[in-house]
């Protein structure tokens, strides 16, 4: 994960030294230590991440966040696409983008925009305030246990088709050394019987 402090294009050069990144795990940890990035967080997770370490994660990310002490965040994560295909993949968490207008459904050409409004309204108890905070941090916290688990997912699948591939590979091999072997033992029994039909026949 990287909190972003964004800028304008001037200030493109400059934007590496001014993004914060979070590591989850002790590789990303150990590679953003080599690469001397700003490091402001580090989170460890279990083989089967939990719902909890996900949390802890999004709160550290959204208390940046609502400090403004970053301006955007964004998630570098290995998507799980399928068992073998995983690739790296960005989310951008925080903040929010409304939907595209593009998913809205198409208007006739020509028509009007409608303005009609809704004839009914919501109650939200104590306020609508209060409610959304809620719900966008529970939202983040969701977000953040789904990406574990698909780098985890992406993890498992990765070394299992390594594993597969090397065991494919022994077992080819051992099939090649065994052939080998069958003829080498093959040429060595038809020597043996040949110098025993050449001493039988210099005997006489």
């Amino acid at each position: 994960m990287r909190a972003a402090k964004r800028g304008s294009h001037r200030r493109a050069r400059r934007q590496v030294a001014t993004t914060q990144f979070v590591a989850v795990g002790r590789k990303s940890a150990q590679y953003l230590a080599r690469s001397r990035r700003k490091l402001v967080g580090e989170f460890t997770y279990h083989d089967t991440p939990t719902f909890g370490e996900a949390q802890a994660i999004s709160k550290f990310i959204c208390d940046l966040f609502v400090k403004g002490e970053v301006d955007a965040v964004e998630v570098v994560y290995t998507r799980f696409i399928n068992t073998l295909s995983q690739r790296p993949d960005r989310l951008n968490l925080l903040p929010f983008v409304p939907p595209d207008s593009q998913d809205r459904p198409a208007q006739a050409p020509g028509a009007q925009p409608s303005s009609e409004t809704p004839d009914y309204d919501f109650l939200f108890e104590p306020n609508a305030e209060t409610v959304m905070e809620r719900l966008v941090l529970y939202l983040v916290d969701f977000a953040v246990a789904q990406l574990l688990l698909e780098a985890k997912a992406s993890e498992h699948s990765a070394r299992m088709v390594a594993m597969k591939n090397a065991t494919d590979n022994a077992k080819q091999l051992v099939k090649e050394l065994t052939l080998e072997y069958n003829k080498m033992r093959q040429a060595s029994i038809t020597k043996e019987l040949l110098e025993i039909s050449s001493a039988a026949m210099a005997l006489g």
